[in-house]
């Protein structure tokens, strides 16, 4: 997986934003596929238009995993949205991940203002979904 400050710096190299989508759409086309059997109704994210399951694998300090994630769409540009998504929360702490807002990261590279409604609503509930479990599993 590419790491987030190799795209923010590739974000920042491109100019267009007709190149941005492409390269939002590359990151999608290498996100690994969410096997099939993963793609359950507990998986699936609320909130979006188009189907995104996203599935957390804690690891480690029950009061403090380091949380990996896994995540897939049925759409081009919303598939690459969840690789710098899973590029932001994977490999932290759960209490990290419950402090960083995705949202931010995607101000900064002026992507969230470039998303249509819609999209914008469900990279928001991608984030609201990890955060949450992220802060339930430091709570717990």
């Amino acid at each position: 997986m590419t790491r987030l400050d190799q795209i923010i710096d590739d974000f920042a190299f491109l100019d267009d934003w007709e190149d941005r989508y492409r390269y939002v759409i590359e990151l999608g086309k290498a996100l690994p596929d969410l096997p099939e059997e993963k793609r359950t109704t507990a998986n699936k994210v609320q909130g979006c238009a188009s189907q995104v399951w996203l599935v957390s694998h804690p690891d480690g300090d029950p009061a403090d995993p380091v949380m990996t994630f896994e995540g897939d769409s049925d759409a081009h540009i919303v598939r690459g949205l969840v690789a710098i998504v899973l590029a932001t929360y994977s490999g932290k702490r759960a209490s990290e991940i419950a402090d960083l807002d995705a949202i931010e990261v995607f101000g900064k590279i002026g992507l969230v203002e470039h998303l249509s409604a819609q999209r914008a609503n469900g990279l928001r509930s991608m984030v609201k979904r990890i955060r949450d479990e992220a802060r339930a599993r430091a709570a717990a």
